[in-house]
């Protein structure tokens, strides 16, 4: 799967360097969106990106970091130094890359997708509430468990404000918190008891996919009882569908997901994943270029209402999982990329 993002990657990259270089032949403000890593969900936004930029008559070049924070710095600092007009971020830090964000505030419209920097000087963020879609999941959970029991959750990087509230608000949900999207329970501090529900552990793998499963692995041997994972990146459920498989412990341990891989996707078909709470990355690349080309050419009536476009997550099991397959393969005109998790 990994190999097959990265040619994808890499493809993609040339199709927008070869657009880039066009760039003299006529006065179409030029696009940068950068996402936050290689993953199925990007290559659904990058789809999104391509169509707006047709619609509005832009040029976009989409970069996806294989590395993390230094790649991305040196992804942005290659489009500053084309000159783009804009550019839409997931930042990966942004509490540590306060200066790269300014810096592209200083040489181009900036606006954040995905995941926020709200210190920052971006002029929006396209995206979702993903403290509210936190606690979708923990509901998911609670469904998937309604007696109440334990759960491990599993994320790709805490760093990332998405990440970080997407994972607090499951736990704030599982204890029966009162909302507060503020509060955050260190993976350090262990195991966190409610009335019904115990959150034993938070594995963080660094987008790491060889390792992401690895983690879900050692916690089936060390938990054995564990009755619920919960994957909050996209690469996340599948790895833990195929580690619960190979222990045979699927009509045990229930399998909460987030994102729409198609691995996912056909482990809610199959009964395997309980259910999984769903963004719009077609609308995020989508809205994201729709809106720096309109910045572009100094229209600031594309500026959504209090700096945020609430794009709003959605929650898919077995009962709605066929309509959205079809909805998501109508939308990119395609079957979703698939991840063949069988390489990671």
């Amino acid at each position: 799967m990994v190999r097959q993002l990265f040619f994808l990657f890499l493809f993609l990259m040339g199709a927008t360097l070869f657009s880039g270089c066009q760039r003299s032949e006529d006065d179409r403000p030029t696009i940068g969106y950068v996402t936050n890593g290689i993953a199925s969900f990007w290559v659904i936004a990058d789809r999104g990106a391509r169509d707006a930029a047709g619609d509005h008559n832009a040029q976009v070049e989409v970069r996806m970091p294989p590395s993390g924070v230094s790649d991305q710095k040196r992804m942005v600092q290659d489009l500053i130094a084309t000159g783009v007009d804009g550019i839409a971020i997931s930042p990966i830090d942004p509490d540590n890359q306060g200066d790269l964000l300014d810096e592209i505030a200083q040489h181009a419209i900036l606006i954040t997708q995905d995941s926020d920097a709200p210190e920052s000087k971006r002029l929006c963020y396209v995206g979702m509430d993903n403290y509210v879609a936190g606690r979708m999941c923990g509901k998911l959970v609670k469904d998937a468990i309604p007696e109440g029991g334990s759960v491990v959750i599993f994320i790709g990087r805490l760093a990332q404000e998405n990440g970080r509230l997407r994972r607090q608000g499951v736990i704030d949900e599982l204890l029966d918190r009162t909302e507060d999207p503020t509060r955050y329970d260190s993976p350090a501090v262990g195991e966190l008891k409610g009335a019904k529900y115990t959150v034993l552990d938070t594995r963080v793998d660094d987008f790491d996919f060889p390792k992401a499963k690895a983690q879900a692995q050692e916690i089936i041997t060390r938990f054995p009882d564990v009755d619920c994972m919960v994957g909050l990146f996209a690469y996340n459920p599948p790895l833990i569908l195929e580690a619960v498989r190979e222990a045979r412990k699927l009509n045990q341990i229930k399998i909460v997901g987030f994102d729409e891989d198609e691995a996912t996707l056909e482990g809610i078909t199959g009964g395997g994943i309980f259910g999984t709470i769903v963004q719009n990355p077609y609308r995020y690349g989508y809205e994201s270029v729709r809106i720096l080309a309109g910045l572009a050419r100094d229209d600031k009536s594309v500026l959504p209402e209090n700096a945020f476009l609430n794009i709003e997550a959605r929650r898919i099991t077995e009962e709605n999982v066929d309509e959205f397959w079809a909805e998501l393969k109508q939308l990119t005109s395609e079957e979703p990329a698939k991840t063949d998790s069988s390489d990671k």
